[in-house]
């Protein structure tokens, strides 16, 4: 299953494409749009939508998978992420692709086992579990994968089991202490 994981964001949007089969993810693409704050608002808005729209037209996702807005003090930087959303809600939509929201908490929560954790634990764990050589840059590229790795692991887990992200990080946890 590809999953296309979108961490919504107008200056910077990251957008991150995995393959998941049971036994293997991998990585198939990963990217930050960026639009200038110089641009008028449509016109940023557009140039994002345009990438969107040519990422799933390229690599046919069968799930997006967006980061949901939550409520910050800055109601512009929460407008303009929920404007991106839009736009990728949109896109998937016109195409008939499921589309699953996730809070930042459950993202968390789902790849590190930390509801909590840190942007450093986040991007370890992309890693990891991508198997990838180094944590993905900027930090809104690595959230994107983090979000479609959540679509593909949260259905997994369960309240008594060890998520496959726990088992990373616990044995990397054990491998650094030695």
């Amino acid at each position: 299953m590809l999953v296309l994981g979108i961490d919504p964001g107008l200056t910077r949007c990251g957008v991150g494409i995995i393959s998941a089969t049971k036994s293997k993810r991998s990585l198939i693409a990963v990217e930050t749009i960026r639009s200038s704050p110089e641009l008028s608002i449509e016109a940023r808005l557009l140039a994002i939508g345009s990438a969107i729209d040519a990422l799933i037209e390229h690599h046919e996702p069968e799930l997006v998978a967006v980061e949901r807005v939550f409520a910050q003090h800055n109601l512009r930087s929460v407008t303009g992420t929920a404007q991106v959303s839009g736009l990728a809600l949109f896109q998937a939509a016109r195409r008939g692709i499921p589309v699953s929201y996730y809070t930042p908490s459950e993202v968390k929560a789902a790849v590190t086992g930390n509801g909590r954790a840190d942007k450093a634990q986040v991007g370890f764990m992309v890693k990891s579990l991508l198997g990838l050589d180094e944590i993905p840059k900027p930090a809104d590229a690595a959230d994107s994968l983090a979000i479609a790795l959540c679509a593909v692991l949260r259905p997994q887990q369960t309240s008594n089991s060890e998520t496959a992200a726990q088992r990373v990080w616990r044995n990397a946890a054990r491998a650094a202490a030695k």
